[in-house]
């Protein structure tokens, strides 16, 4: 049987931090609180100044509460193209555990700065005070270039 999983490259390593920087929203997956079933939820995506993925979450979506109880979370980057079978464009799986930076709090303010800079509509929510970064600390990740182009990648391999 054919190894499935390719050797991590510096392509692969490019194309996965372009999945990251170029994200304005993904499939972030979380354990549902009180039920511990699964539960997906698109979410707004940025990056930290350091590179790291980046959410812009209320205290009023099921996800920020599920990722309160549990910050063990996987989230899904990458969209397909215009033309053919979606299977083929690029995606970036991330295991990561979330981090909260409160409304309020030290760099919430310098951040808030950074990321309306990419997303420039959250002017108009992001000095609620129900709302936070959940910054993603990532573990590992999946990343699938298209069809037999698949990596592993650590957290050093997503370094800028």
């Amino acid at each position: 049987m054919p190894e499935l999983i390719r050797p991590t490259d510096d392509q692969a390593r490019a194309l996965a931090r372009q999945l990251i920087d170029t994200a304005r929203f993904g499939a972030l997956a979380v354990t549902e609180a009180g039920t511990g079933l699964p539960l997906v939820s698109r979410v707004a995506v940025g990056t930290a100044p350091d590179g790291q993925p980046l959410l812009l979450v209320s205290d009023l979506a099921h996800h920020t509460r599920a990722l309160k109880e549990n910050p063990a979370c996987a989230l899904l980057l990458g969209e397909p193209g215009p033309r053919g079978d979606p299977l083929t464009h690029p995606r970036l799986t991330l295991q990561a555990d979330a981090q909260f930076l409160r409304h309020g709090s030290p760099g919430h303010g310098e951040m808030a700065a950074h990321y309306l800079r990419d997303h420039p509509k959250a002017k108009l929510y992001i000095g609620f005070t129900d709302f936070s970064f959940a910054l993603l600390k990532v573990h590992l990740a999946y990343l699938n270039g298209g069809f037999g182009r698949a990596f592993t990648l650590t957290p050093a391999d997503l370094t800028r």
